[in-house]
């Protein structure tokens, strides 16, 4: 890859992040507090995929019509359908079940570990053997998040957030795992469109049964909120993303760490919440253990 490429992929790879990072203060608007509910967590889950889909619909459309359109072969269909739930139904929902409970600041300390859960599960998924240094940085990037938990709970006790979260962090980086695995022969675009739009007759139903029987009595913001993790966060963050990884992934996964960062300092002004030290000290040490363990050697295998 020369400079000019690598400059591409950095862009890209930083364009992605920053939408992907306004997705859990965007969601909390979206789901509003216990105290104060907006949109049910089910509709945010299944309607910004169900508006991502459509809009999907008509691209793949207009990749036809360029003769663009790379149609999935057999074998990557259950592979579409990991990724359809990891990314559609699995992290935004658990999120979004979460992020009633729990500030979107805690929620960016818990989802930080994501790029080292990803790699972890990758690495089982190809039958990879990662270093005994990548699993230390594993067990204590892990063990620092479980810490993080247990101080805000006042306790060892998790909790029901907690445990979305972890669910969400999970699942999420299964569907990075599958859509990785899609690219290089689907293209970066179709992989996600082709999730979202094969996704359609579960999506549109859902969306349909639990949206908001009185949409007039749903705060503006919280709308706002829908409509950015749905054009933004299903889609089009999607987009720069997966052309990031397919120009320079091994650089361009580095960007990622920046994102919980992002996603506290996007919590104050959108959503009004307080960021204190120890959170921010939690976030940069989660970090720390992520980029250690991303450095760390894993030896190849075959995939699964």
């Amino acid at each position: 890859m020369n400079r000019g490429q690598e400059r591409e992929a950095l862009v890209w790879g930083l364009v992605g992040v920053t939408l992907f990072a306004a997705t859990l203060p965007m969601t909390r608007l979206a789901v509003g507090s216990t105290d104060a509910p907006q949109l049910s967590p089910w509709f945010v889950t299944f309607g910004r995929a169900a508006v991502a889909g459509l809009l999907s619909l008509a691209y793949l459309g207009w990749q036809h019509a360029q003769g663009r359109l790379r149609i999935p072969v057999r074998s990557q269909w259950p592979v579409l359908g990991v990724t359809a739930f990891g990314v559609i139904v699995g992290f935004p929902l658990f999120l979004a079940l979460a992020l009633r409970y729990v500030p979107s600041t805690h929620g960016a300390v818990v989802t930080a570990l994501l790029p080292l859960s990803t790699a972890v599960l990758g690495a089982l998924w190809y039958r990879q053997r990662p270093s005994a240094g990548f699993w230390a940085c594993a067990v204590l990037g892990s063990g620092l998040v479980l810490a993080f938990m247990a101080w805000r709970a006042g306790g060892f006790y998790l909790g029901a957030a907690n445990l979305y979260l972890i669910v969400a962090m999970t699942t999420g980086a299964l569907g990075y795992i599958g859509g990785a695995r899609l690219t290089p022969s689907l293209g970066a675009e179709q992989v996600i469109c082709w999730v979202l739009a094969c996704s359609l007759p579960l999506t549109l139903p859902v969306t349909w049964w639990f949206a908001p029987a009185t949409p007039a009595a749903i705060g503006p913001m919280a709308w706002l909120g829908f409509a950015y993790v749905a054009l933004f966060s299903m889609w089009i963050g999607f987009f720069a993303w997966y052309r990031a990884l397919a120009l320079g992934a091994v650089r361009v996964s580095q960007i990622q760490l920046i994102q919980p960062f992002l996603s506290l300092l996007f919590a104050v002004p959108l959503v009004g919440e307080r960021l204190d030290l120890a959170t921010a000290a939690f976030a940069l040490a989660v970090i720390a253990t992520v980029f250690v363990g991303k450095k760390m050697p894993i030896h190849q295998g075959s995939p699964a």
